[in-house]
């Protein structure tokens, strides 16, 4: 994709394109999957869906030619520390980042899961869900995004008997939009 017609698009999405994009319906059933997963497990998942980059990222990659896959990493990570996804009690919080515009996803954990999980096995998890986002089914790649990271916070941080209950839920379960 050219520049300028990347710029255009970036420029021309918002929150609201996100809303529509997804849908109400989806998107309660996204949060409901975060809520069901996190009885599971004592992690926290974050799943924020931003429709557009800002445009001080945009810049990177129009003047600066600074490859798109790179500027979306360092917005997940700018992501990351915004939502608070460091600040879980057992450091094992995830956040799966969705870029609206690029259909580009990333997830990142925090070092108490990531000491457990590869960055290859959450590569993996993307490369499950890419095809779903790139046709535009994205419900059904976010589902596949949340499947995974549920199965490995389940593989090594289950959930102690009652541990939900007593647990602070330290993220939002519902979608962020940007």
């Amino acid at each position: 994709m050219n520049r300028l017609t990347r710029l255009l698009r970036h420029l021309w999405l918002d929150a609201d394109d996100a809303q529509r994009a997804i849908g109400g319906d989806a998107l309660a059933r996204l949060e409901a999957r975060i809520t069901e997963s996190e009885s599971a497990h004592s992690g926290q998942i974050c799943l924020c869906i931003e429709a557009s980059l800002p445009l001080r990222y945009l810049w990177r990659t129009v003047r600066h030619g600074e490859p798109i896959g790179e500027v979306l990493r360092d917005r997940a990570l700018t992501t990351f520390g915004k939502q608070r996804v460091w600040d879980t009690e057992h450091d094992n919080g995830v956040l799966i980042y969705l870029s609206l515009a690029e259909h580009h996803l990333e997830i990142l954990a925090d070092r108490g899961l990531a000491r457990h999980v590869p960055d290859t096995d959450w590569q993996a998890v993307i490369q499950e869900c890419s095809t779903s986002l790139r046709a535009g089914r994205l419900e059904e790649g976010l589902t596949h995004a949340l499947e995974g990271v549920h199965a490995r916070l389940a593989r090594h941080f289950p959930a102690a008997g009652g541990d939900h209950a007593s647990r602070e839920n330290s993220l939002p379960d519902h979608p962020v939009l940007r």
